[in-house]
């Protein structure tokens, strides 16, 4: 093993990490370089409003966590504590009358189609068989390559239907009232793009299906344990980390065979240019990048004060409103305009890791989709987005921290434009991420792979793409069998 030709992955988010515990764990010396102070990527947890008050700094659920192929065969649940709610998400509604009320989607399938009255037994079904295979879906949706058989065919059209039918204007053909609805298009939402369309619906259909099945988990202590987790094993087996270490050309690795990127593709293109064929670089140039994000971070002197009670139960909740408001929002923000009534996906894990903040202070996370590269003030339509579902919110605030589009794209050179998904979702790009290729983490140029979420199978805290492009390096560099990762 000693003569194995070291490795070196450029960037320590979840993917990277990902990536370079699977080598180590294989007997490849690695070393990560972090050009920031701390690692983690979007899996970092700081005080960011004000001393002594944790938020996540990007991503804060996690309803891959459980569910996916790394994490699972990592054991991660045996190596760090997650709290999953009875409820998964809510999305709060306007009634007639000006009374509030929300659709709640329960980790159990039954009891949310109970709730959802008319449209309870047609939610049911639409959801059921997707439950029923999930495992089948997860291979099929989040494999190495969107060009492979599934090995679960009735899954992989359960999924491709029922994606038709919700990326389509089909998408209101089995309801007949608002909360049904709503409730889908809400998780969908987080794809960050117009509505129906099938990328979206993709989405929607995968994260509504675990929250109907495993949940959507809270993890202790913030998403940072993710990243203490997997860094602490990498240690483990001889593994090192450099923060503070920028990475501007390839070249400067000449001492390492393998170089693994968890930077985006444009990234990519950036610093190994000088060794890539200029096709595949031109390729990575083109990829395309979705909208942006503006993330405000609240500090609470108490619970948010829902108008519906129930609410205070979902650890994230979407503020969209009905599924028409929420579509046109989202219109609104792919042809470059900032509308007046937000979509905003909420997040309150207090009550379910109190250990994480003082007594008495809720830190609430909050984000609202923008144009790409947006400078917008959004502090005040956020606000009054929640202070509709939650009157009195506003006089709760104790502390209001905003990183624009522009800003999240300074604070993680991945994220261009705010997309934090380091690549638009689009039909095109569930397919081709980055290139249509049957191994799309391995580049043209020897020994150099792309193990970032603007690879297959994309966006999400799952570690898939580093772990996709660390067993194809073990397969074509250093012809060794996968190692085994559990505990």
């Amino acid at each position: 093993m000693a003569s194995l030709k070291p490795a070196a992955v450029i960037g320590s988010g979840p993917n990277g990490l990902a990536a370079a515990v699977t080598l180590a764990r294989a007997g490849v010396p690695v070393t990560v370089f972090e050009a920031s102070e701390t690692i983690g990527g979007g899996t970092r947890t700081a005080e960011v409003v004000r001393p002594g008050v944790l938020h996540d700094v990007c991503a804060a659920i996690h309803p891959m966590a459980l569910a996916t192929e790394f994490f699972r065969q990592f054991e991660l649940t045996h190596r760090m504590e997650f709290v999953v709610p009875e409820v998964s998400y809510a999305n709060p509604l306007d009634t007639p009358g000006g009374r509030h009320r929300a659709a709640l989607a329960y980790r159990d399938l039954d009891r949310t189609a109970e709730a959802l009255g008319r449209d309870g037994k047609a939610y049911a079904r639409f959801y059921r068989p997707l439950v029923a295979r999930l495992e089948g879906i997860a291979d099929f949706t989040l494999g190495p390559t969107m060009l492979a058989l599934p090995r679960d065919v009735i899954a992989a059209a359960t999924v491709g239907l029922r994606t038709l039918e919700q990326g389509t204007a089909l998408w209101n053909v089995r309801f007949r009232e608002e909360a049904a609805p709503a409730l889908i298009s809400g998780v969908a939402a987080h794809s960050v793009g117009r509505m129906p369309n099938l990328a979206s619906a993709a989405v929607g259909v995968v994260l509504g299906a675990l929250g109907h099945a495993g949940g959507w988990p809270v993890p202790v202590g913030g998403s940072r344990a993710i990243t203490d987790t997997l860094a602490a094993d990498l240690f483990a087996h001889g593994g090192e980390i450099h923060t503070e270490r920028e990475i501007k050309d390839v070249r400067e690795l000449s001492s390492y065979g393998v170089k693994l990127f968890d930077t985006s593709a444009r990234g990519l293109a950036r610093i190994a240019g000088p060794v890539l064929p200029a096709k595949y670089r031109r390729a990575l140039n083109r990829f395309s990048y979705g909208d942006g994000a503006t993330k405000i971070d609240f500090v609470l002197d108490g619970p948010v004060p829902w108008a519906d009670p129930r609410v205070s139960g979902a650890p994230t909740v979407h503020l969209g409103g009905s599924r028409a408001e929420g579509a046109a929002a989202e219109l609104a923000v792919s042809r470059g305009q900032h509308p007046t009534h937000p979509y905003v996906l909420l997040v309150q894990p207090t009550d379910f890791d109190p250990g994480r903040n003082p007594d008495g202070v809720n830190a609430v996370w909050t984000y609202t989709h923008v144009p790409s590269g947006s400078d917008v003030d959004m502090r005040e339509r956020v606000t009054a987005q929640i202070e509709r579902f939650a009157p009195g919110f506003r006089d709760r605030v104790i502390g209001v921290h905003q990183t624009t589009a522009a800003g999240l794209s300074q604070y993680n050179p991945n994220y261009h434009g705010g997309d934090f998904s380091a690549g638009a979702i689009n039909l095109r790009q569930l397919f081709a991420r980055p290139q249509l290729s049957a191994d799309p983490h391995r580049t043209p140029a020897p020994g150099i792979y792309l193990a970032s979420s603007s690879v297959s199978p994309g966006p999400g805290v799952h570690g898939l793409p580093g772990w996709y492009a660390a067993r194809s390096a073990l397969r074509h560099d250093y012809h060794l069998p996968e190692p085994h990762l559990g505990v």
